[in-house]
Protein backbone atom coordinates (compact mmCIF):
# COMPACT_ATOMS: atom_id res chain seq x y z
CA UNK A 1 0.00 0.00 0.00
CA UNK A 2 1.26 3.43 -0.92
CA UNK A 3 1.25 6.42 1.39
CA UNK A 4 0.92 9.93 0.00
CA UNK A 5 2.68 12.59 2.06
CA UNK A 6 0.82 15.87 2.10
CA UNK A 7 2.52 18.84 0.41
CA UNK A 8 2.58 20.71 3.72
CA UNK A 9 4.66 17.90 5.26
CA UNK A 10 7.11 18.03 2.37
CA UNK A 11 7.35 21.82 2.62
CA UNK A 12 7.96 21.54 6.35
CA UNK A 13 10.69 18.99 5.83
CA UNK A 14 12.35 21.15 3.18
CA UNK A 15 12.33 24.14 5.51
CA UNK A 16 13.92 21.92 8.15
CA UNK A 17 16.65 21.02 5.66
CA UNK A 18 17.37 24.71 5.15
CA UNK A 19 17.67 25.25 8.90
CA UNK A 20 20.02 22.26 9.25
CA UNK A 21 22.03 23.53 6.28
CA UNK A 22 22.37 27.00 7.84
CA UNK A 23 23.53 25.51 11.16
CA UNK A 24 26.03 23.26 9.38
CA UNK A 25 27.31 26.21 7.35
CA UNK A 26 27.96 28.15 10.57
CA UNK A 27 29.79 25.19 12.13
CA UNK A 28 31.96 24.71 9.05
CA UNK A 29 32.76 28.43 8.95
CA UNK A 30 34.10 28.21 12.51
CA UNK A 31 35.82 24.83 12.08
CA UNK A 32 39.27 26.04 10.89
CA UNK A 33 39.50 28.32 13.91
CA UNK A 34 39.66 25.25 16.15
CA UNK A 35 43.06 24.17 14.83
CA UNK A 36 46.29 25.90 13.88
CA UNK A 37 47.46 22.94 11.80
CA UNK A 38 47.85 23.84 8.13
CA UNK A 39 47.57 20.15 7.25
CA UNK A 40 44.18 19.66 8.91
CA UNK A 41 42.89 22.93 7.52
CA UNK A 42 43.94 21.75 4.07
CA UNK A 43 42.12 18.49 4.70
CA UNK A 44 38.92 20.41 5.36
CA UNK A 45 39.43 22.49 2.20
CA UNK A 46 39.72 19.36 0.04
CA UNK A 47 36.70 17.77 1.72
CA UNK A 48 34.60 20.85 0.94
CA UNK A 49 35.83 20.90 -2.65
CA UNK A 50 34.93 17.25 -3.25
CA UNK A 51 31.59 17.69 -1.51
CA UNK A 52 30.78 20.33 -4.14
CA UNK A 53 32.21 18.32 -7.03
CA UNK A 54 30.32 15.20 -6.02
CA UNK A 55 27.13 17.20 -5.62
CA UNK A 56 27.62 18.32 -9.21
CA UNK A 57 28.07 14.70 -10.32
CA UNK A 58 24.98 13.78 -8.29
CA UNK A 59 22.79 16.11 -10.34
CA UNK A 60 23.37 13.94 -13.40
CA UNK A 61 24.37 10.59 -11.95
CA UNK A 62 22.12 10.61 -8.88
CA UNK A 63 18.92 12.46 -9.72
CA UNK A 64 18.89 11.72 -13.45
CA UNK A 65 20.45 8.25 -13.24
CA UNK A 66 23.11 8.83 -15.92
CA UNK A 67 26.23 7.24 -14.41
CA UNK A 68 29.24 9.10 -15.78
CA UNK A 69 32.85 7.94 -15.52
CA UNK A 70 34.24 10.97 -17.31
CA UNK A 71 33.36 13.97 -15.17
CA UNK A 72 37.03 14.86 -14.83
CA UNK A 73 36.63 16.23 -18.37
CA UNK A 74 34.45 19.10 -17.12
CA UNK A 75 36.68 19.65 -14.09
CA UNK A 76 39.71 19.85 -16.38
CA UNK A 77 38.01 22.25 -18.80
CA UNK A 78 37.27 24.63 -15.95
CA UNK A 79 40.78 24.31 -14.52
CA UNK A 80 42.59 24.83 -17.82
CA UNK A 81 40.28 27.62 -19.03
CA UNK A 82 40.70 29.69 -15.88
CA UNK A 83 44.45 29.03 -15.73
CA UNK A 84 45.13 29.86 -19.38
CA UNK A 85 43.04 33.02 -19.23
CA UNK A 86 44.96 34.13 -16.14
CA UNK A 87 48.52 33.19 -17.15
CA UNK A 88 48.31 34.22 -20.81
CA UNK A 89 45.77 37.05 -20.88
CA UNK A 90 45.72 38.36 -17.33
CA UNK A 91 42.00 37.72 -16.82
CA UNK A 92 41.29 37.26 -13.08
CA UNK A 93 40.27 33.74 -12.02
CA UNK A 94 37.14 35.16 -10.39
CA UNK A 95 36.00 35.89 -13.95
CA UNK A 96 37.79 32.97 -15.56
CA UNK A 97 35.90 30.45 -13.45
CA UNK A 98 32.61 31.62 -14.99
CA UNK A 99 34.07 31.17 -18.46
CA UNK A 100 35.36 27.75 -17.46
CA UNK A 101 31.96 26.79 -16.04
CA UNK A 102 30.23 27.91 -19.24
CA UNK A 103 32.64 25.95 -21.45
CA UNK A 104 32.30 22.90 -19.22
CA UNK A 105 28.50 23.13 -19.51
CA UNK A 106 28.85 23.37 -23.30
CA UNK A 107 31.16 20.35 -23.32
CA UNK A 108 28.62 18.41 -21.25
CA UNK A 109 25.96 19.22 -23.83
CA UNK A 110 28.25 18.12 -26.67
CA UNK A 111 29.01 14.85 -24.89
CA UNK A 112 25.38 14.31 -23.97
CA UNK A 113 24.05 14.89 -27.49
CA UNK A 114 25.31 11.53 -28.84
CA UNK A 115 25.83 9.67 -25.56
CA UNK A 116 22.32 10.10 -24.14
CA UNK A 117 21.11 7.93 -26.98
CA UNK A 118 22.89 5.10 -25.18
CA UNK A 119 21.74 3.55 -21.93
CA UNK A 120 23.09 1.71 -18.92
CA UNK A 121 26.70 0.60 -19.04
CA UNK A 122 27.04 1.72 -22.67
CA UNK A 123 26.61 5.33 -21.56
CA UNK A 124 29.11 4.90 -18.74
CA UNK A 125 31.69 3.40 -21.11
CA UNK A 126 31.11 6.20 -23.62
CA UNK A 127 31.82 8.87 -21.01
CA UNK A 128 34.93 6.99 -19.95
CA UNK A 129 36.21 6.90 -23.54
CA UNK A 130 35.51 10.60 -24.08
CA UNK A 131 37.40 11.45 -20.91
CA UNK A 132 40.41 9.36 -21.94
CA UNK A 133 40.42 11.00 -25.37
CA UNK A 134 40.51 14.43 -23.74
CA UNK A 135 43.39 13.32 -21.51
CA UNK A 136 45.35 12.13 -24.54
CA UNK A 137 44.65 15.36 -26.42
CA UNK A 138 45.80 17.67 -23.62
CA UNK A 139 48.89 15.52 -23.02
CA UNK A 140 50.00 16.47 -26.56
CA UNK A 141 48.66 20.02 -26.81
CA UNK A 142 51.54 22.50 -26.75
CA UNK A 143 49.27 25.52 -26.23
CA UNK A 144 48.56 24.30 -22.69
CA UNK A 145 52.14 23.09 -22.17
CA UNK A 146 51.20 19.47 -22.88
CA UNK A 147 52.24 16.93 -20.24
CA UNK A 148 54.45 19.46 -18.45
CA UNK A 149 51.44 21.27 -17.04
CA UNK A 150 51.05 24.93 -16.13
CA UNK A 151 52.41 26.63 -13.02
CA UNK A 152 50.39 29.63 -11.86
CA UNK A 153 52.80 32.40 -10.79
CA UNK A 154 52.15 34.20 -7.52
CA UNK A 155 51.93 38.00 -7.80
CA UNK A 156 50.42 39.37 -4.60
CA UNK A 157 47.68 38.70 -2.12
CA UNK A 158 44.47 39.28 -4.03
CA UNK A 159 40.90 38.08 -3.65
CA UNK A 160 40.21 38.99 -7.28
CA UNK A 161 43.00 36.66 -8.41
CA UNK A 162 42.38 34.14 -5.61
CA UNK A 163 46.06 34.39 -4.68
CA UNK A 164 47.20 34.31 -1.08
CA UNK A 165 50.63 33.98 0.46
CA UNK A 166 49.14 31.56 3.01
CA UNK A 167 46.20 30.15 1.02
CA UNK A 168 44.63 27.55 3.32
CA UNK A 169 42.40 29.76 5.49
CA UNK A 170 41.13 32.05 2.69
CA UNK A 171 40.45 29.05 0.49
CA UNK A 172 38.51 27.42 3.30
CA UNK A 173 35.87 30.11 2.88
CA UNK A 174 36.10 30.02 -0.91
CA UNK A 175 35.51 26.26 -0.96
CA UNK A 176 32.84 26.55 1.73
CA UNK A 177 30.97 29.03 -0.47
CA UNK A 178 31.35 26.66 -3.42
CA UNK A 179 30.09 23.63 -1.45
CA UNK A 180 27.20 25.67 -0.01
CA UNK A 181 26.18 26.91 -3.45
CA UNK A 182 26.15 23.39 -4.90
CA UNK A 183 24.07 22.21 -1.92
CA UNK A 184 21.56 25.00 -2.53
CA UNK A 185 21.39 24.06 -6.21
CA UNK A 186 20.67 20.43 -5.25
CA UNK A 187 18.05 21.58 -2.72
CA UNK A 188 16.29 23.68 -5.35
CA UNK A 189 16.50 20.83 -7.86
CA UNK A 190 14.90 18.36 -5.44
CA UNK A 191 11.78 20.46 -5.04
CA UNK A 192 11.57 21.72 -8.61
CA UNK A 193 9.67 20.41 -11.60
CA UNK A 194 12.99 19.42 -13.16
CA UNK A 195 13.87 17.39 -10.09
CA UNK A 196 10.69 15.36 -10.29
CA UNK A 197 11.18 14.89 -14.02
CA UNK A 198 14.75 13.66 -13.54
CA UNK A 199 13.71 11.17 -10.89
CA UNK A 200 10.92 9.91 -13.14
CA UNK A 201 13.41 9.46 -16.00
CA UNK A 202 15.79 7.66 -13.68
CA UNK A 203 13.13 5.26 -12.40
CA UNK A 204 11.58 4.45 -15.78
CA UNK A 205 12.34 6.50 -18.88
CA UNK A 206 9.70 4.71 -20.98
CA UNK A 207 6.96 5.36 -18.44
CA UNK A 208 8.10 8.98 -18.11
CA UNK A 209 7.94 9.41 -21.88
CA UNK A 210 4.41 8.00 -21.91
CA UNK A 211 3.44 10.79 -19.50
CA UNK A 212 4.67 13.42 -21.98
CA UNK A 213 8.02 13.92 -20.26
CA UNK A 214 10.64 15.13 -22.73
CA UNK A 215 13.39 12.74 -21.68
CA UNK A 216 16.25 13.88 -23.89
CA UNK A 217 15.96 17.64 -23.11
CA UNK A 218 15.70 16.85 -19.40
CA UNK A 219 18.94 14.87 -19.53
CA UNK A 220 20.65 17.66 -21.43
CA UNK A 221 19.60 20.21 -18.79
CA UNK A 222 20.99 17.98 -16.03
CA UNK A 223 24.25 17.56 -17.96
CA UNK A 224 24.68 21.32 -18.41
CA UNK A 225 24.14 22.05 -14.70
CA UNK A 226 26.44 19.22 -13.68
CA UNK A 227 29.17 20.29 -16.10
CA UNK A 228 29.02 23.92 -14.97
CA UNK A 229 29.41 22.93 -11.31
CA UNK A 230 32.43 20.75 -12.13
CA UNK A 231 33.98 23.48 -14.29
CA UNK A 232 33.77 26.05 -11.51
CA UNK A 233 35.28 23.55 -9.07
CA UNK A 234 38.17 22.86 -11.41
CA UNK A 235 38.98 26.57 -11.68
CA UNK A 236 39.01 26.93 -7.88
CA UNK A 237 41.20 23.86 -7.46
CA UNK A 238 43.75 25.15 -9.98
CA UNK A 239 44.12 28.42 -8.06
CA UNK A 240 44.35 26.61 -4.73
CA UNK A 241 47.08 24.22 -5.86
CA UNK A 242 48.86 26.71 -8.15
CA UNK A 243 49.63 24.04 -10.73
CA UNK A 244 47.72 21.79 -13.13
CA UNK A 245 48.71 19.04 -15.51
CA UNK A 246 46.67 16.52 -17.53
CA UNK A 247 46.83 13.73 -14.95
CA UNK A 248 45.73 15.90 -12.02
CA UNK A 249 42.94 17.66 -13.94
CA UNK A 250 41.69 15.02 -16.39
CA UNK A 251 42.78 11.62 -15.11
CA UNK A 252 40.45 8.66 -14.66
CA UNK A 253 41.16 8.39 -10.89
CA UNK A 254 39.80 11.92 -10.53
CA UNK A 255 36.54 10.94 -12.26
CA UNK A 256 36.16 8.05 -9.84
CA UNK A 257 36.97 10.22 -6.83
CA UNK A 258 34.39 12.80 -7.92
CA UNK A 259 31.66 10.15 -8.02
CA UNK A 260 32.61 8.16 -4.90
CA UNK A 261 31.38 10.57 -2.18
CA UNK A 262 27.89 10.58 -3.68
CA UNK A 263 27.94 6.79 -4.13
CA UNK A 264 29.10 6.12 -0.58
CA UNK A 265 27.02 8.88 1.00
CA UNK A 266 23.84 8.12 -0.93
CA UNK A 267 23.19 8.49 -4.66
CA UNK A 268 20.38 10.86 -5.53
CA UNK A 269 20.21 12.39 -2.06
CA UNK A 270 20.75 15.91 -0.80
CA UNK A 271 23.14 15.02 2.03
CA UNK A 272 24.90 12.04 0.43
CA UNK A 273 27.77 13.87 -1.31
CA UNK A 274 28.52 15.91 1.81
CA UNK A 275 28.55 12.88 4.11
CA UNK A 276 30.56 10.85 1.63
CA UNK A 277 33.18 13.56 1.21
CA UNK A 278 33.43 14.04 4.99
CA UNK A 279 34.37 10.34 5.33
CA UNK A 280 36.22 9.43 2.14
CA UNK A 281 38.47 12.46 1.56
CA UNK A 282 39.98 12.53 5.08
CA UNK A 283 40.32 8.72 4.93
CA UNK A 284 42.16 8.96 1.62
CA UNK A 285 44.46 11.76 2.69
CA UNK A 286 45.18 10.40 6.17
CA UNK A 287 45.82 6.85 4.95
CA UNK A 288 48.23 8.22 2.36
CA UNK A 289 50.00 10.28 5.04
CA UNK A 290 50.15 7.53 7.65
CA UNK A 291 50.72 4.48 5.45
CA UNK A 292 52.16 5.93 2.26
CA UNK A 293 55.74 5.22 3.25
CA UNK A 294 54.98 1.60 4.04
CA UNK A 295 55.30 0.78 0.35
CA UNK A 296 53.36 -1.44 -2.03
CA UNK A 297 50.28 0.80 -2.01
CA UNK A 298 49.09 -0.16 1.47
CA UNK A 299 47.32 3.19 1.76
CA UNK A 300 45.30 2.42 -1.38
CA UNK A 301 44.46 -1.03 -0.04
CA UNK A 302 43.21 0.49 3.21
CA UNK A 303 41.18 3.10 1.36
CA UNK A 304 39.69 0.49 -0.96
CA UNK A 305 38.82 -1.79 1.94
CA UNK A 306 37.02 1.07 3.66
CA UNK A 307 34.90 1.70 0.58
CA UNK A 308 34.04 -2.00 0.28
CA UNK A 309 33.02 -2.22 3.95
CA UNK A 310 30.83 0.88 3.65
CA UNK A 311 29.20 -0.49 0.51
CA UNK A 312 28.47 -3.84 2.17
CA UNK A 313 27.26 -2.48 5.49
CA UNK A 314 25.31 0.48 4.10
CA UNK A 315 24.32 -0.19 0.47
CA UNK A 316 21.78 2.65 0.70
CA UNK A 317 24.59 5.07 1.59
CA UNK A 318 25.62 6.81 4.77
CA UNK A 319 22.41 8.83 4.77
CA UNK A 320 20.61 5.67 5.92
CA UNK A 321 22.50 5.90 9.22
CA UNK A 322 20.53 9.03 10.03
CA UNK A 323 17.20 7.80 8.75
CA UNK A 324 17.21 10.38 5.98
CA UNK A 325 14.75 9.77 3.18
CA UNK A 326 15.98 9.69 -0.36
CA UNK A 327 14.26 12.86 -1.53
CA UNK A 328 11.01 14.75 -1.46
CA UNK A 329 9.69 12.89 -4.49
CA UNK A 330 10.30 9.54 -2.89
CA UNK A 331 8.51 10.71 0.25
CA UNK A 332 5.47 11.57 -1.77
CA UNK A 333 5.29 8.01 -3.11
CA UNK A 334 6.92 6.16 -0.23
CA UNK A 335 5.85 2.77 1.05
CA UNK A 336 3.47 2.71 3.94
Amino acid sequence: MKKVVRPTAIARRRRHELVVGAVLLTVLALLPLLTESTYYRGLIVLSLLYAGLSQGWNVLGGYCGQISLGHALYFGIGAYTSTVLFTRFGIPPTLGLFVGAALAALAALLVGWPCFRLSGHYYAIATLVVGLMALLLVNNWDFVNAAMGITIPFHRDSWANLEFRIPVLPFHYVMLAYAALTWVIAWVVEGSRWGFIWRAVKDDAIAARSLAVRVFPSKMAAAAISGAILGAGGALYAQYIGFIDPDSALGLPLSVLIALPAVVGGVGTLWGPLLGAAVLIPAQQLSAAWLGNAGNGIDLMFYGALIIVLALVRPQGLVSLFGLRRNAGSEALGDA
